[in-house]
């Protein structure tokens, strides 16, 4: 008696023999079935791939990316029946692709694509209101030790590569080979409503959130920006957070627990 265990092995690597076992309803060869339902299986995951990174698939070529999305689905078969998902790992896997190796902001390329699915299937948090927000900054004295809490779908990704102009250049009618893509740059990912914001950061900036979201304090994570950039803006900085209606919480007591302020 074959176990799910066993068909599932069969399914997802090409060089296991058909089941045991198995019989067609209409007395075909199992095995030449089996081999197509296979392989509808593995298409089915390859388009999921597909739809969840687009630009990636148009950087390489629909005939690249596929190639290289049925290597992942054998090495890494989904583990949730959620689909949207199944690309979790992809960037590491096409980091370690030898064939896209010509190709080296492809992994990053791929990594802000899956951080735009996080945060479209991320948690919903209400952002405090202007007025708040601005009655707790108004306190120069507390400012330090105030830790500002992002909205859940929030991500930061800094990378060597100049992946969002070339993913930007994907959007529109420009051309993508027109983008330097030895130029470093960082990108702020954030959901308001289900819209999901793709954002170009100075790298100070994008140190000084990414310090946030870790739980840093404000006067480290300011330290964090400035040790990027000795002019960080923390201004500019806030700015940001304000109008991507990022700040969902304050925590203005001792340690950051005590007082906190949230809708």
């Amino acid at each position: 008696m074959n176990t799910q265990a066993d068909f599932a092995a069969a399914l997802l690597d090409p060089a296991h023999p058909c089941p045991a076992g198995l019989v067609a309803w209409n007395g075909s060869d199992p095995a030449s079935r089996f081999a197509v339902y296979r392989n509808n299986v593995v298409v089915s995951l390859v388009d999921a791939l597909a739809d969840t990174f687009p630009v990636t698939l148009a950087t390489v070529g629909d005939a690249f990316f596929r190639a290289m999305a049925r290597e992942f689905v054998f090495a890494h078969p989904p583990r949730s029946p959620l689909l949207s998902f199944h690309g979790r790992g992809f960037a590491d896997f096409v980091a370690a692709f030898a064939p896209a190796a010509c190709v080296p902001w492809l992994a990053d390329l791929a990594r802000l694509e899956m951080l735009r699915v996080e945060a479209y299937h991320a948690a919903d948090a209400e952002p405090l209101p202007a007025a708040a927000i601005a009655a707790l900054l108004a306190d120069p004295g507390r400012l330090p030790g105030l830790r500002l809490r992002c909205h859940p779908s929030a991500a930061i990704l800094r990378s060597s590569w100049a992946v969002h102009s070339l993913w930007e250049a994907h959007q529109d009618d420009r051309d993508p080979s027109a983008v330097d893509p030895c130029r470093p740059e960082a990108v702020l990912i954030v959901r308001s409503g289900f819209e999901v914001a793709t954002v170009g950061l100075p790298h100070a900036g994008a140190a000084f959130i990414a310090a946030l979201k870790r739980g840093e304090h404000l006067a480290a994570a300011a330290q964090a920006g400035q040790s990027v950039d000795g002019g960080f803006d923390l201004a500019l900085a806030f700015a940001t957070l304000l109008h991507r209606q990022m700040i969902v919480a304050i925590d203005s007591g001792p340690g950051g627990q005590d007082n906190e302020l949230h809708t």
